[in-house]
């Protein structure tokens, strides 16, 4: 069986090229190839390299350069050593300056450049742990979004699942015997959700959760009237920092961001 070698030549990471060959090459019921990857090729004499490698063991080469002089470059040498090569982004690039009407701007490795929404995104999920379950209470008033609840009503996937939506998110348990931090009565009610749910439900969460733990569900965790104290001890700390509460009962976590966001956006 004919094992063929393919040489990736790329001014970036080619990871672009590799999967395309990867992909037709899965095509093939099974067989296989040696991919060799030659990575931020930026000369003519690292482009001259591969084209003697891929004569001598008759190899195929495929190719992403965003510089035009380089592409012409391994066409016209490939035309003349008869090396089989398949030019992924050239030809797309070619139509679409037809159809923007301009030049490309020929930097390598643009796609991979980190943006500034990248940036947020990483600083917020940072953020998001760093203030998870009243840890440090001083993130309060540093955040965008401020979570209160009791015990297990999705605090920490929610906080999560906004980190990703950039926004930074602080979240805050609320216990009877546990003054909450001086910090929730400070920052602007409207930056604050409460999350409340139903005791029967949060009844059912808190017994599954003790059981996946080794423990005994007749806990006073999951005790009913423990529930509705530690319920009614919410309402009270919502009532008085005048928040917006959402019930969970019965919403998934992207359901209840979906509300968060739109109320701090100021579109619900």
């Amino acid at each position: 069986m004919i094992k063929p070698t393919i040489y990736i030549i790329s001014d970036s990471v080619g990871e672009t090229a590799e999967l395309v060959t990867k992909a037709a090459i899965s095509q093939f019921n099974g067989n296989d190839a040696e991919i060799k990857r030659f990575p931020y090729v930026e000369d003519f004499q690292h482009i001259e390299e591969v084209l003697s490698l891929a004569k001598m063991n008759h190899g195929i080469i495929v190719y992403t350069l965003v510089k035009p002089e380089m592409r012409q470059y391994i066409k016209e040498k490939s035309e003349q050593d008869r090396i089989y090569t398949i030019d992924i982004i050239g030809p797309l690039l070619d139509k679409l300056e037809d159809l923007y009407g301009k030049k490309p701007l020929c930097e390598p490795g643009l796609v991979r450049k980190l943006d500034e929404q990248y940036f947020k995104k990483v600083e917020a999920i940072e953020f998001a742990v760093k203030y998870d379950d009243g840890r440090d209470p001083r993130g309060i008033l540093r955040a965008d979004i401020v979570l209160i609840g009791v015990s297990r009503t999705s605090k920490t996937p929610l906080s999560q699942y906004l980190a990703h939506k950039r926004f930074k998110v602080a979240n805050v348990p609320l216990v009877p015997e546990v003054d909450p931090p001086e910090e929730l009565f400070q920052v602007p009610p409207e930056k604050c959700i409460g999350l409340k749910i139903s005791p029967d439900k949060l009844n059912h969460i808190r017994k599954e959760r003790l059981i996946s733990l080794g423990l005994n569900d007749q806990a006073s965790y999951a005790n009913i009237d423990r529930i509705k104290s530690e319920i009614d001890y919410f309402d009270q700390i919502a009532s008085k920092i005048g928040c917006k509460v959402i019930d969970v009962t019965n919403k998934a976590v992207e359901e209840t961001a979906n509300i968060i966001m739109n109320y701090i956006r100021g579109t619900e």
